[in-house]
């Protein structure tokens, strides 16, 4: 289930990038002077400072053979791992199964993590825990394990046990080599109010 947050993320960076992109190409479509492109709210240059390429520069540079098709090739580039840095963002769908190491048997990161989660909470002073399970390539997977304590505990004794639950996790994660990152927090203890 994919979090509000990530979703509003998504949908903010894809409608710059749409509105930049119509807005880039309006610029290079239209053949009008750069003055009369700008909005009329743009401050003007004052007197006395250069821009980073003046006319003269950038028409040398355009008379070098290497010029245009290294700016092309490098705006291509840049526009095809970003769009594709964006479409990655979309991925849906249910993960690849985890292999194990016996032949033919697999695990779902989603049921490793359920029961990562599971192990934790049953530790003495975890009020509730949460885990997520990424595989990051082939070989190597990063284990996320959230455990928020109950009030008035201290992390001091849970802490070791918690540790053991990720060397479990590392362990049980072979044949890959798996990352743990453990973060703690304590649940919000209320104060009741007398009126």
């Amino acid at each position: 289930m994919r979090q509000p947050r990530t979703a509003v993320n998504r949908f903010a960076l894809g409608g710059t990038g749409l509105v930049l992109l119509l807005a880039g190409g309006w610029l290079a479509v239209t053949g009008t002077a750069r003055e009369e492109r700008l909005p009329t709210w743009w401050p003007e240059p004052a007197a006395g400072h250069r821009v980073l390429l003046d006319t003269d520069r950038l028409a040398r540079l355009r008379g070098e053979g290497w010029w245009t098709p290294s700016v092309t090739a490098a705006a291509i580039a840049l526009s095809v791992l970003f769009g594709y840095w964006f479409l990655a963002r979309f991925r849906s769908g249910p993960a690849r199964p985890l292999s194990r190491a016996a032949p033919g048997a697999t695990v779902r990161a989603r049921a490793l993590a359920k029961a990562l989660a599971l192990r934790a909470s049953a530790v003495p002073g975890a009020a509730r825990s949460r885990a997520r399970v990424l595989p990051r390539s082939r070989r190597r997977l990063e284990v996320r394990l959230r455990v928020r304590l109950a009030p008035g505990t201290s992390p001091r004794p849970v802490l070791p046990a918690l540790c053991a639950v990720a060397a479990e996790a590392e362990k049980s994660a072979a044949p890959y080599s798996a990352h743990a990152r453990l973060r703690l927090s304590a649940v919000s203890h209320r104060t009741p109010h007398v009126r």
